[in-house]
């Protein structure tokens, strides 16, 4: 298959990591930090990090949108929820994202009607199937998934589907790195930058990190061959001097972005004041709402939610490994009390989270019997 296969050549890897050495100083270590959730899984599903000399490590960033959503945000879905005659609908992964008081899932298991769609259209479909009764939609992701939920919004207004609405936890990517950059306590060297994100906002958007903070980006795919390469062509820039965004990813990858999927997101969204992120707090203008023009569809406004602000159990560490600060057997209850049937925390759930990549593929798989 075209664009595959061709970056999983074995061969040309192994050729990567010997000029990933080369570009390593003598007596230096770097530290990069691969934002995207995707590129963690694809760096221990193919064992990237076993090709990498010893003075290159990788470390995890907050770009899984399941894993950066506090506690209180899963309280509120879950109250809406439970509400009389409503349908509420959501993305797989998000059933057994714990809550304060249960996940989703456990909600449905007490006779709320929890329905798992793929696609925002799916639960608009449901809103025209069920006119009596109110569909609700929880949203989530980064700016990859906003244009869908956008676009559905607005066929939903087209149609004057009144019983549909949606619950609104879209985030975007340079709010919390910007936060992450002005902590004292994080040393990073570079980042490989997230490309499914950049595919809607472009590359512009990351150029503050190089001008603001003498960083390199590298926007990078995710095959093997893409996080090697992008890794390469971040130490080349740290090697001679240089501190730009490059986009290793621009087959897929326009550098100012998705004009239309922009235009969209501007039409139906805004930006909230402050929203709460696990492990980061809250930080200023780095979610979306429903605009004024389409107040009608937001469950926010529709449903009485709680919005209480709630803390993570204590024996959670999915903040710190958000932050790049550990790595995720480092947490207390990695692997032992905290694993993927039986998660305590955002990570160990979603598919792009950092602790079910190194359940799934990490270094300790092997030692629990499991097949890599």
């Amino acid at each position: 298959m075209r664009f595959v296969e061709e970056f999983r050549d074995a061969e040309l890897g192994r050729a990567l990591a010997g000029e990933i050495s080369s570009l390593v100083e003598p007596g230096r270590t770097y530290k990069l930090m691969e934002v995207c959730g995707g590129h963690t899984h694809s760096i221990y599903r193919y064992g990237i990090d076993g090709l990498l000399p010893d003075a290159v490590e990788l470390v995890h960033g907050p770009g899984c949108p399941v894993c950066v959503l506090p506690m209180g945000r899963i309280d509120d879905g879950i109250a809406i929820a439970q509400e009389s005659n409503v349908i509420f609908t959501c993305f797989g992964d998000m059933l057994r994202v714990p809550g304060s008081r249960g996940s989703l899932l456990e909600a449905k298991a007490e006779g709320a009607d929890v329905r798992m769609v793929y696609s925002p259209l799916d639960a608009l479909t449901i809103a025209r199937q069920n006119p009596e009764r109110e569909v609700v939609f929880f949203a989530i992701g980064f700016e990859t998934t906003a244009p869908s939920t956008a676009l559905t919004l607005r066929r939903a207004k087209a149609e004057g589907i009144p019983n549909f609405s949606c619950l609104c936890n879209h985030v975007t990517i340079v709010p919390p790195l910007r936060a992450l950059l002005d902590s004292p306590a994080l040393a990073i060297d570079g980042f490989i930058g997230p490309g499914h994100v950049s595919s809607i906002v472009g590359a512009r958007p990351f150029q503050f990190i190089p001008s603001d903070y003498s960083r390199p980006l590298v926007i990078s795919g995710f095959e093997p061959l893409d996080v090697l390469q992008s890794i390469h062509m971040i130490l080349a820039q740290l090697a001679s001097g240089r501190c730009e965004v490059e986009n290793q990813y621009a087959r897929v990858v326009p550098w100012e972005g998705n004009r239309r999927a922009l235009e969209v997101m501007a039409e139906v969204f805004e930006l909230r004041a402050h929203f709460e992120w696990r492990g980061l707090g809250f930080i200023s203008q780095s979610a979306l709402a429903l605009s004024d023009a389409y107040a009608e569809f937001d469950a926010e406004r529709r449903y009485g939610i709680p919005g209480v602000r709630v803390a993570d159990p204590k024996a959670c560490q999915c903040g710190e490994v958000l932050k790049g600060a550990i790595k995720p057997w480092e947490c207390k209850v990695f692997g032992t009390a905290c694993t993927p049937e039986r998660p305590i925390g955002t990570c160990m759930v979603s598919p792009e989270g950092a602790c079910a990549a190194y359940y799934t593929y990490g270094r300790y798989a092997r030692e629990r019997g499991v097949t890599v």
